[in-house]
């Protein structure tokens, strides 16, 4: 906490040095012939995930049989992916084809508020996901009266707001900085890490601040994933019949997937956020996280399930019969 004033207080009487008024985010340094192929690709993998998890949106919207709290929290998994992507994607599009690649100050720390709102609100969601999964195998006769559709919308709703209210303090700290150039960010997101390290003022206090943060909520999260699914298999592996483990696991099996996909990344990158990675490897390291963990989410979760996929016929049998009428 001292440091963290000390870093206040030497940003303030810093203030007075020239300001940047916006950043240069470089994406991808490479040809432009391979600049191209790369927009092409993210522009594909962009409409699909907007695709796959709209419709998983749409389906439980539409299907009376999935409002129940296991596809509520997966409609709501959807439309927080939605808008993860829509934070980072749409302008690394944009820069990867223009010439100046700049983004506002303002932009850029509105950019960053949103992309760790959101992510943090994975980090919520995902627990919450394997706490239902732990009332349906472990406490299946209890389950419709503990998790009714009711409380799944208050939970769903305080992690949304939680979500939203953990960083506006520690971004506008950051915002207090003097930024006075060089202004070039190597990475496709305004991200701590590369802002902090343009700061005119070292700020070890802030940095350490927002890594002890960002470590506290991943680990108090993934542990109570954790913890759920040690419970879960301890039922599973005492059912007496294999159609009931594999029925068991199958229902699991898709949500550690997403689970190791994204924690591996996001601790990777946040616990330590200057532990020497590379600039390449953290945008990689970013990519699965905010790109390629949207996109495969629904396939595992519509493939995998046969209510899903019974929903998702229902519906096109449905919009054919409303277009031919």
């Amino acid at each position: 906490t001292y440091i963290f004033f000390i870093d206040l207080y030497e940003a303030m009487n810093a203030s007075g040095a020239n300001m940047v008024t916006e950043f240069i985010l470089l994406s991808f340094s490479c040809s432009r012939e391979i600049q191209v192929l790369l927009f092409m690709l993210f522009l594909v993998s962009y409409i699909l995930t907007l695709l796959g998890n709209g419709a998983i949106v749409y389906a439980v919207k539409l299907d009376q049989k999935l409002h129940t709290p296991m596809y509520l929290l997966l409609a709501n998994f959807s439309f927080l992916e939605i808008c993860y992507i829509n934070t980072t994607v749409p302008n690394m599009l944009g820069n990867i084809l223009s010439e100046t690649k700049t983004i506002s100050f303002t932009a850029c720390f509105l950019q960053f508020y949103f992309f760790f709102s959101l992510g943090i609100n994975e980090t919520f969601l995902l627990p919450l996901m394997a706490f239902d999964r732990y009332l349906a195998i472990c406490q299946p006769l209890h389950y419709p009266t503990i998790m009714s559709n009711r409380l799944c919308t208050i939970l769903v709703s305080l992690c949304w707001v939680t979500a939203f209210l953990c960083y506006p303090v520690p971004i506008y700290f950051i915002t207090q900085l003097p930024f006075c150039g060089p202004n070039t960010i190597d990475h496709f997101v305004c991200d701590p890490g590369p802002l902090l390290a343009l700061s005119c003022v070292p700020a070890p206090g802030i940095e350490l601040s927002c890594s002890l943060l960002s470590s506290i909520i991943i680990f108090i999260t993934f542990f109570f994933i954790l913890a759920s699914y040690t419970l879960v298999l301890r039922v599973v592996f005492r059912v007496p019949s294999a159609a009931g483990r594999r029925k068991a696991f199958s229902t699991c099996g898709s949500h550690l997937v997403v689970v190791s996909l994204f924690y591996g990344t996001v601790m990777m990158m946040y616990i330590s956020p200057n532990s020497g990675n590379p600039a390449g490897t953290q945008k990689v390291v970013t990519l699965i996280y905010s790109s390629l963990t949207p996109l495969v989410n629904p396939l595992i979760y519509s493939l995998r399930n046969k209510d899903m996929k019974a929903a998702l016929r229902r519906i096109k049998i449905l919009t054919k019969i409303s277009q031919n009428s």
